[in-house]
């Protein structure tokens, strides 16, 4: 049997696909050798038009998962899991020496992601049900996929990953389920519990690759890795979701208070200062900062702290795994198509772009006479940012890698 070949921190930029001289015709082999070429457009794309609909189109959302249960699903996993996923699955393919999920099975979860999202769009019962079976397989097949990659490889340090991925399915599943019972308060609680498991995965991710793109970019910086602290966060993490998903809320605003604690420890360990002048890195250390500061907020919330109702989930989500998402998915995909590690106009556009849509989202929370040209100014703001990302990457993640 042959040993895999050992991979290192720097093969994260360096993935194992076609390489031409010069980028040539868009080629579907190469569009689907990696996960982040396909996933990274659905998630971006979708995320766009998603939020178009939500914003200034909202009577057209009557499909039995409709209204605000169907924006925080689509938000949470339909975009934000699926970004995480396609990142997971490439990066995996580094770590193992194996790709998880390539040609013919990265499309069948392609073809799943897409039934899902048509689906819970569809005013019908039965599209429900097609679209609710078709998303849990698309996050079953990637939790499969790097399971057998990590056994096969014998890669213990992710273990764990596998049941990320599957546990970003069972709060998916747990729902969509209750959205069809009409529990507003319970089904709340298993969003919460979903934000949770992606948190955790979006603090792994970070935690793993955030010093080391520092260290590679900023000559002669050093940092420190954190397992330590990182070992603890995740295990908060866990605790908070078992405790939510229980109703213990002080145990739960305890652990999420110790996540976040230990986020911000991380990141100024990490001397953000160092990395001032490099868009590429600043927005991922911003996006860090904003899951760190949004746990804090969910445990004061839960603690008994009078805050806004979405303060602390859009926080998170937008402040943090927004940002951090418009930052990683230009990163990874500049890195992994052989491009210079650099950001032009058009690039940094996007990054201010979509802070702006945060803070004017966030602003939009107070109930004043502007909230409602807020959101909608967030909104044109959020679309730009990402429309700029799809004109600029759609044509590079089509072509096979320079």
């Amino acid at each position: 049997m042959s040993i895999p070949p050992v991979r290192t921190a720097a093969s994260l930029l360096h993935p194992q696909e076609p390489v031409s001289k010069a980028a040539g015709a868009p080629s579907l082999k190469a569009f689907l050798e990696l996960a982040f070429r396909p996933l990274y457009l659905a998630g971006v794309g979708w995320a766009l038009i998603a939020i178009a609909l939500w914003i200034y189109a909202p009577t057209v959302l009557t499909a039995p998962l409709g209204g605000i249960a169907w924006h925080a699903h689509e938000m949470l996993w339909g975009f934000i899991a699926t970004i995480a996923l396609a990142f997971l699955m490439t990066a995996g393919a580094s770590w193992t020496g194996i790709n998880p999920l390539t040609g013919k099975l990265l499309a069948l979860a392609c073809a799943l992601w897409v039934v899902a999202r048509v689906g819970f769009l569809l005013p019908y019962d039965a599209a429900f049900w097609v679209a609710m079976s078709s998303e849990l397989g698309f996050f079953l097949l990637g939790a499969g996929a790097m399971l057998r990659a990590v056994v096969e490889s014998k890669n213990t340090r992710n273990y764990a990953v596998p049941g990320l991925l599957a546990g970003l399915g069972a709060t998916d599943a747990l729902y969509l389920i209750t959205a069809r019972g009409g529990d507003y308060l319970l089904l709340m609680q298993r969003f919460n519990a979903g934000l949770l498991v992606m948190a955790l995965i979006a603090l792994l991710i970070g935690r793993r690759v955030i010093p080391f793109f520092a260290m590679r970019a900023v000559h002669g910086l050093t940092l420190p890795n954190q397992m330590k602290t990182g070992w603890v966060q995740l295990g908060a993490c866990a605790v908070a979701v078992v405790s939510l998903l229980a109703g213990i809320s002080m145990l739960s605003a305890a652990a999420l208070g110790l996540a976040g604690v230990l986020a911000l420890v991380q990141l100024m360990s990490w001397k953000p200062l160092a990395v001032r002048g490099n868009a590429l890195l600043w927005i991922l250390y911003t996006g860090y900062a904003g899951i760190g500061i949004g746990l804090l907020m969910a445990a004061l919330q839960y603690a008994g702290v009078a805050l806004p109702r979405v303060l602390p989930v859009h926080t998170i989500a937008m402040a943090g795994f927004s940002v951090l998402i418009i930052g990683m998915v230009t990163r990874t995909a500049l890195g992994h198509t052989g491009r210079p590690l650099a950001t032009d106009r058009c690039i940094r556009s996007s990054y201010w772009l979509m802070l702006i849509a945060v803070v004017l989202r966030l602003a939009a929370i107070a109930d004043t006479p502007a909230t409602t040209t807020l959101l909608h100014v967030a909104g044109a703001a959020w679309v730009a940012s990402l429309a700029l990302y799809l004109w600029q990457f759609a044509p590079i993640l089509i072509r096979p890698r320079i």
